[in-house]
């Protein structure tokens, strides 16, 4: 009886890791990926620097956020901090279709970055605490590289989708239906098994995540370097996102087109992640790699800027996307391998809240220089 009541454990453990491959499809089924910009401009009614300023709401506010929910998290249970973010995600989608008003939408990117905060590490925490459980965190390496795929793929069948659907229906509608995945994945949290976890250590302020972070980063020079890189060279790849679908505006690509460059861009990010042990051979080593990664994100903005032919251009954002957007993800692994297990979660802390912070002040400044005629 013992024996059998045992595995049945073990299979809702089991059951959590394909719930989470679903949850995190339906988190990422981003319909508005490939309207985001023209859904701001032209529907809403606001300038680019506008749009600026709201990702900077988002990215300072996820900043605020984040260890508050994580408290609340370790306090009621990861399965219901995913459920409560995802309901203030449809909810905050659902703000946003309302009306276009500037202030409209500040109050909903709010909402979208205390989701956010809600749902930040709590999905992976659940999935890790879940193989801990069946004894197989071995395997963490290998569900949570198919588990970044996931979220990728799921884009990239998405925002054709919603391009396509914005050509026929209206964006407006496209930004609303955005919410009914992210429903769909609240009620799905909800039957998640909870796993054990250890709930006594106190979570640590800003502050002193930051200053116990920058001591460990004092000791190694190359710790410093990769960091430096993430705050940096990744957070203004990551600007791609916001600048592309500008770029394909000015040169009058019609709007159901940019689903499917979109597409192209998540998938070449796909196919550099899943290939990048036969990148860094082919660059010559880890360190020339990034050197030469960066050296062509560069270039690509350098082309994305001057170009006026559309081919290129395209190419330009595919090669910046590739990996541009990907980097941060490497920069993560090969910070790992710096950093002691009993100082790994209080170091990325503090990169991540440093990065956060470079982003809400970058997407103000890159706003502004965008708008210059």
């Amino acid at each position: 009886m013992t024996s059998e009541y045992h595995e049945k454990g073990l299979q809702c453990y089991r059951n959590n890791i394909t719930k989470a491959y679903i949850f995190n499809g339906l988190k990422y089924f981003h319909l508005f990926a490939g309207i985001l910009i023209p859904f701001f401009t032209v529907w809403g009614g606001i300038a680019f620097s506008q749009v600026m300023v709201l990702q900077a709401v988002f990215t300072f506010s996820v900043f605020v956020f984040e260890i508050p929910t994580g408290a609340l998290a370790d306090r009621f249970g990861r399965k219901i901090s995913l459920s409560v973010g995802s309901f203030l995600s449809v909810v905050g989608f659902l703000l946003y279709g309302i009306t276009p008003n500037f202030y409209v939408f500040i109050c909903a990117e709010i909402l979208l970055a205390i989701s956010f905060a809600f749902q930040s590490g709590a999905d992976q925490a659940l999935v890790y605490d879940s193989l801990m459980e069946m004894g197989e965190a071995g395997r963490s390496k290998k569900i949570f590289g198919q588990w970044s795929t996931i979220s990728i793929l799921s884009i990239a069948i998405a925002a054709p989708i919603g391009s396509w659907l914005a050509s026929i229906i209206s964006m407006q509608a496209v930004v609303i239906a955005t919410g009914l995945p992210m429903l769909a994945g609240g009620f799905l949290a909800l039957s998640f098994k909870e796993p054990q976890h250890n709930n006594k250590n106190r979570r640590k302020t800003y502050w002193q995540t930051l200053q116990t972070g920058s001591l460990y980063f004092k000791q190694n020079r190359q710790l410093r370097l990769l960091a430096f890189d993430y705050i940096s060279i990744a957070a203004i790849s990551f600007f791609i996102v916001w600048i592309y679908q500008v770029v394909l505006t000015k040169l009058m690509v019609p709007i159901q087109w940019f689903g499917l460059i979109c597409m192209v861009m998540t998938l070449t990010e796909v196919l550099v992640l899943n290939r990048i042990l036969f990148l860094e051979k082919l660059f010559g080593g880890r360190r020339l790699y990034l050197v030469c990664s960066a050296v062509l994100i560069g270039l690509g903005f350098i082309v994305v800027a001057w170009s006026s032919n559309i081919i290129i251009t395209v190419c330009a954002l595919v090669v910046i996307a590739g990996f541009g957007l990907t980097r941060s993800t490497l920069l993560q692994n090969y910070m790992n391998k710096h950093i002691e297990s009993t100082h790994r979660a209080t170091t990325l802390s503090s990169v991540s809240l440093l990065y956060n912070l470079t982003l809400a002040v970058m997407n103000m400044v890159w706003g502004y220089l965008l708008i210059s005629p």
